[in-house]
């Protein structure tokens, strides 16, 4: 039971650690926003107690001064310093090990932590060695001010199932003690009998008196784990320590004497004129949010969600066979049910991909990352704007997509950006800037990744291909094709190799991972403007919304989200194809004969062209027959089918048979791509 709850500590933990990182890298923009440096302390308060309930003793502990220096710097003892930010990056990456590791064993490995753990020591010990480290007036006037200790009522009632959530409150006591001094007093009046008594319920409650020198966010702290797990409340009751006031101990013992319960109104009567109602009211309105809140959300193991939608991918199947049966049995009610069952399917299979899909706000983070250190690294100053990090992608294309969006923003950093010097003479900002941009375009997502930097020139990337043997010398190459060379496996226009890159792999690899989620990448660039490389991926792979089509007796898939019109194709009008364009009505536009691409003979008179987009192209697809629309499940093809470029999977109809699923960016890259842009 103690590792189910390990592992989602650990899970949580991990995104507290994100949060945590994301604000610093806030914080370095704006050092002043006192929410901002709230929210780092509060996550570091989570990880120190989580630490510590589970078993994570060198986390707790590490994070414990982590959370001591930013303690310091909300009550201004200690200013945002650029060592203090790179510091606490370092300690992120730390923590992140610990979480992965637990204690640790390993000599050299402690020798490591040690050395970092005196390093955040110090800046508390000895703040005057860090440079940009002050104080300012108006702190040490709000420190003369707050002065002295304050006395507190709490009284913590624990929910019933407090203790099966992990959750010991004798903990969350011993914290309360150690902010001062506590007279607690214990409520046992719901305990059952022992017949009923069950030993993993908390029938508990506890009174707290708390004389303390911290503020009341401290103690609130305490409890942030269990705020929705409990009854709360936390009320100021005397400015001082009401527990050496003989009034204190004469109504404890009052109370004591006629069963009273002990609450904050009597309190006060110790000192009322320093009685503060808001306080009071405050965490009573509190209370009353934790009784009415409801959960909104729920985390759910990534496994689980893949088996729901691989169980709706099925029941897509099956309810294809069951529309095939009803279509042969004619019977009305059965048609009726099946469409019914359609409808229904259709619903799930929506929300369960909904379900599956995941911000891309959730992955950007290492990408922020990467350009604050490797910027800092090569010494070029970098803005990493963000722009649609709220899109979803489903999460099995995100896994695929990390990696290649890594090289690409590395790329921009270490080929694109100038030094700083060098873009002054060239007339620009001695600060670089790299632009994440998504966006919807159709049932796609478009993401570009953009820099100001020095940009691409094609005739030095067309030499360098040549020079490699890439390509012959006589060549004839569009704009974009020659673009495309980059992506060609052994192509680097880097001489020297370094850390970063240089060594001929990379966008090569970009392509082919890209291509293995059924997106499509390419290259603009403009020399000294910068280089933009845009990507188009599928929202989703398991399931689409297809056409059927029939070539040649066989049928195929093509996705709807491509198709932009359906034209019959009588014989007359197969005439005015010439040199593979076809004019109707007003429209011109090239055409591609499946027939000739599968290499098969055509078996009826009547055919169509599916006229679909590609980039800002409208590209004409001539089949034998079009059968309607299907709900695809898509299945990977098998190893000796996988080199098949233009087929991106394959689905099971209704009857048993196989129908192949057509890539059509890919089709029409291969058959049609060099005469269009010629």
């Amino acid at each position: 039971m103690i590792d189910k709850f390990r592992a989602k500590f650990v899970e949580e933990s991990l995104d507290n650690v994100q949060d945590l990182e994301e604000s610093l890298l806030l914080l370095e923009n704006d050092r002043a926003d006192k929410e901002i440096i709230e929210r780092i302390f509060r996550a570091m308060h989570s990880l120190k107690g989580g630490g510590a309930m589970f078993g994570f003793t060198d986390l707790s502990e590490f994070t414990h001064h982590l959370e001591t220096v930013f303690d310091w710097v909300r009550n201004g003892k200690l200013a945002i310093s650029d060592d203090l930010i790179s510091l606490t990056f370092e300690a992120i990456d730390q923590i992140k090990h610990y979480l992965s590791v637990g204690d640790l064993e390993d000599e050299d490995e402690k020798k490591q932590a040690n050395a970092l753990t005196n390093k955040v020591k110090r800046f508390v010990s000895n703040p005057s060695e860090h440079d940009e480290v002050e104080l300012t007036e108006n702190v040490q006037s709000v420190e003369e001010e707050e002065d002295g200790s304050k006395s507190y009522f709490i009284k913590f009632v624990p929910h019933t199932d407090i203790l099966r959530n992990g959750t010991n409150p004798l903990f969350l006591l011993d914290d309360l003690h150690d902010l001062g001094t506590a007279h607690v007093i214990y409520n046992d009046t719901k305990a059952p009998l022992y017949d009923a008594f069950d030993p993993v319920s908390c029938y508990v409650s506890w009174i707290i008196i708390l004389n303390t020198e911290e503020a009341i966010n401290e103690i609130q702290d305490v409890f942030i784990f269990v705020e929705d797990e409990c009854d709360l409340e936390i009320t100021e009751v005397f400015e001082g320590n009401i527990l050496e006031q003989k009034d204190f101990q004469d109504l404890l013992e009052s109370c004591k004497e006629s069963g009273e319960t002990i609450s904050s109104e009597i309190l006060k009567n110790v000192q009322p004129a320093t009685a503060k109602e808001e306080p009071k009211e405050a965490n009573k309105k509190k209370g009353v949010q934790l009784k009415e809140t409801k959960i909104s959300s729920i985390r759910v193991a990534s496994n689980k969600i893949d088996e729901l939608v691989n169980l709706v991918s099925e029941l897509v199947t099956i309810q294809a066979q069951l529309n095939l049966y009803a279509e042969k049995d004619g019977q009305p009610g059965i048609i009726a049910l099946s469409e019914n069952i359609q409808k229904l399917t259709r619903q799930l299979r929506d929300n369960a991909f909904e379900i599956s899909l995941i911000p891309l706000q959730n992955d950007l983070m290492r990408f922020q990352r990467l350009v604050r250190d490797l910027s800092k690294e090569l010494n070029k100053e970098i803005d990493f704007i963000i722009e649609g990090g709220d899109i979803e992608l489903d999460k099995n294309i995100i896994e695929h997509l990390t990696d290649p969006l890594l090289h690409m923003i590395r790329n921009c950093i270490d080929h694109g950006i100038e030094m700083p010097d060098e873009r002054i003479t060239k007339g620009k900002s001695p600060k670089g800037t790299i632009i994440f941009r998504a966006y919807y375009e159709g049932a796609s997502v478009i993401i570009k990744v953009i820099d100001d930097g020095k940009g691409i020139d094609p005739n030095f990337i067309l030499k360098k291909a040549i020079s490699k043997g890439l390509v012959t010398e006589d060549v004839e190459l569009t704009r974009k094709e020659i673009f495309d060379l980059v992506f060609m496996s052994g192509f680097s226009t880097r001489e020297n190799v370094s850390d970063l890159s240089g060594r001929g792999v990379g966008m090569d690899v970009v392509k082919r991972k890209i291509g293995a989620i059924r997106g499509e990448v390419s290259i603009d660039s403009e020399v000294d403007k910068g280089t933009t490389i845009t990507l188009e991926l599928p929202l989703t792979l398991s399931i689409i919304d297809g056409l059927l089509v029939e070539v040649a007796k066989k049928q195929y898939v093509i996705p709807i989200s491509s198709i932009e019109k359906l034209y019959p194709l009588p014989e007359a009008d197969r005439n005015k194809i010439f040199n593979e364009v076809i004019s109707l009505g007003e429209e011109q536009f090239p055409v591609i004969d499946l027939q000739k691409v599968f290499k098969t003979p055509s078996t009826n008179e009547k055919q169509h062209i599916v006229q679909v987009k590609y980039e800002n192209k409208k590209i004409g697809l001539i089949v034998d027959d079009v059968i309607g629309e299907y709900q695809t499940v898509v299945k990977p093809l098998g190893k000796l089918l996988k080199s098949q470029e233009i087929i991106s999977g394959a689905s099971i109809m209704g009857d048993g048979s196989i129908s192949m699923v057509i890539d059509t960016n890919r089709l029409i890259h291969n058959n049609w791509i060099q005469k269009l842009n010629k």
